[in-house]
């Protein structure tokens, strides 16, 4: 069982979208990693420089690893693409609110685990003197640098892995094995000049081939658990949940060839955007029943609402929203039996409307 091309095509039997093999050794960016996490980069996700040993070399997550199987599964286009912004300026009772595209299917982690458990099953029955372990980015591992090892793309400058055919809206997942295996040669560099990812970013922070996640809407929105800084209201707009937009203006994405790759009908299609006042309105249990197989439920009912709060400030501010949207801000404030962080955001939304001047754009 150390043919590759026969575990290719046993991936390809479980839907995996790209499969790859890159050889099981440490990092070649340990530096840059340590000096990224001292400056503070990551933000509050301070589980990135937990393990770190183990981060850096697979075989510290595996005694004796010598080959690293990298698949990923390809989820296309998504709801939140084709967003028709008109009828919600004349629907001003709701506020929509965008969602990234990869909580626009059920969660991955469990989707790809449950695949890559198989396949790790069936080389094991035929390897039984090899260890095989299966990580889904919950693990201490540098996904996308074996992603690129293993040739199934090449880290982009806004740092996600970019396949010159499908794109970079992939969802990983790798499994850590002793078995000895021929690695794939890596794929070249193809971002050039391109700086569209870097241009568009809402907060800028992205610079080649890094990025300053503190600042990220994605790490904002999703990991980040207090207030947000007010000066990043703007930039937010009508982000609910994670950012695609270094994504969205990628030109292999927008050419990616539509045919050469499916997503797993395990992927159940869920809603491009919440309704923002909605959401304002939920209950924790309100949060669950939303979250059933959602990698969203990560976000803690406060987070929710402090990201609508902020998108509603934005919907106020560009006039499509209804004027009584501010009294609820207001009631929220002042709310005792609101979350802390949820009554210092709608009191950090009012500032930040005065601020502007308070006038709708129209």
């Amino acid at each position: 069982m150390n043919d590759a091309t026969h575990i290719k095509h046993l991936a390809a039997e479980l839907d995996f979208a790209l499969c790859g093999i890159a050889e099981a050794r440490p990092t070649d960016y340990a530096d840059d990693l340590r000096d990224w996490l001292d400056a503070g980069k990551h933000g509050t996700m301070t589980w990135l420089a937990d393990h770190l040993d183990v981060r850096v070399d697979p075989a510290q997550l595996l005694d004796g690893a010598r080959s690293v199987i990298t698949v990923a599964d390809y989820i296309g286009a998504g709801a939140a693409d084709e967003v028709d912004r008109s009828k919600f300026t004349i629907q001003k009772s709701k506020v929509p609110a965008r969602i990234a595209r990869y909580a626009q299917v059920d969660d991955y982690h469990k989707i790809i685990k449950k695949r890559l458990h198989q396949l790790a099953d069936t080389l094991q029955a035929a390897a039984p003197e090899h260890r095989f372990r299966a990580c889904v980015d919950t693990a201490p591992i540098l996904e996308r640098e074996h992603a690129m090892r293993a040739g199934l793309g090449w880290t982009g400058k806004h740092t996600l892995t970019i396949h010159p055919k499908l794109g970079s809206h992939l969802l990983l997942g790798e499994i850590v094995t002793t078995l000895p295996l021929e690695p794939d040669a890596p794929q070249a560099d193809h971002c050039g000049t391109c700086t569209r990812c870097i241009d568009a970013c809402p907060t800028q922070c992205i610079t080649p081939y890094s990025i300053d996640a503190s600042r990220c809407v994605s790490y904002l929105t999703i990991e980040h658990r207090d207030a947000i800084d007010p000066a990043l209201f703007e930039a937010i707009g009508d982000l609910l949940y994670g950012c695609d937009i270094c994504q969205d203006v990628c030109p292999h994405n927008t050419k990616a060839a539509r045919g050469l790759a499916t997503t797993p009908d395990a992927y159940n299609q869920r809603p491009g955007t919440l309704d923002a006042l909605t959401v304002l309105n939920w209950t924790e249990d309100d949060r669950r029943n939303a979250f059933v197989r959602s990698a969203m439920k990560r976000a803690k009912l406060h987070q929710m609402k402090r990201n609508a709060l902020i998108v509603l400030g934005n919907a106020i501010r560009s006039g499509d929203v209804e004027p009584a949207a501010r009294e609820q801000i207001k009631r929220i404030a002042s709310d005792v039996d609101e979350h802390e962080v949820v009554r210092q955001t709608a009191r950090n939304v009012i500032d930040w409307l005065a601020g502007s001047g308070g006038t709708d754009k129209r």
